[in-house]
């Protein structure tokens, strides 16, 4: 059985929308300020989830692993620097390009283009090291029920609104089982006759091929699934 594991599926989904966001940026056009503009404030609004991440994992997991592992912690916080700088640099250039003159959009834009892509490099090695040094690191010191403990901490943190937002964010980008896992999960949480509500919910970020594996997944009729009512509880 995989153990658990705390950065996995948050970092999927951050890698899914960062790329997103920077193949629509590249192909945007130019001539098209208002999208550009919404375009840049996509990117503003990625650099303070990235940092309010950066803070949850503070508060959360890295006492832990400065606790148990400071090797890894300290490989971490090596990573912080460069990373704090493309996030700066990201925002500048961002707050910038709807202010440019119209004749100098075409070259705001690719200048951020860059940025984003200067900022993605850095994020992924960021990632790389959470991924390959901090989590084995926490397998090698930790007990299940401690890490465990340590994302239960997170998730009582969350509002339901905020929770919602998360996997809005994440489940996009996982592979069916594990999102019909983690959706069954939300499910048992809640009462029987909200199931259908909140399977609703949960799946607006979803592509129609996505939920309606998810749907199968769980045996899910549409109707119920939709929020037509109540329903029995999802297998």
């Amino acid at each position: 059985m995989p153990r658990p594991d705390l950065y996995r599926n948050v970092h999927m989904g951050q890698r899914a929308r960062l790329f997103v966001l920077v193949v629509e940026l590249g192909a945007a056009d130019a001539a098209d300020s208002g999208a550009l503009a919404r375009l840049a404030d996509r990117c503003l609004s990625m650099t303070q989830e990235l940092r309010e991440h950066a803070d949850h994992e503070d508060t959360f997991i890295h006492p832990l692993l400065r606790d148990r592992a400071p090797a890894a912690a300290e490989a971490l916080d090596a990573e912080h620097a460069r990373l704090d700088a493309a996030l700066a640099a990201l925002d500048e250039r961002a707050r910038e390009l709807p202010k440019a003159p119209v004749g100098s959009l075409p070259e705001a834009q690719h200048g951020l283009y860059l940025v984003l892509n200067e900022l993605i490099s850095a994020y992924l090695a960021h990632l790389h090291a959470e991924e390959t040094v901090a989590m084995p690191a926490l397998w090698d010191h930790c007990t299940d029920d401690e890490l465990g403990t340590v994302f239960g901490a997170f998730r009582a943190s969350r509002t339901p609104e905020e929770s919602l937002t998360d996997l809005h964010r994440m489940l996009p980008a996982l592979p069916p089982a594990v999102r019909a896992g983690i959706v069954r999960t939300v499910l048992a949480a809640g009462a029987d006759a909200e199931a259908g509500r909140t399977l609703s919910a949960i799946s607006t970020t979803l592509s129609t091929e996505q939920r309606t594996r998810l749907y199968e997944d769980l045996g899910a009729a549409q109707a119920w699934a939709a929020g037509e009512g109540a329903a029995p509880r999802a297998s």
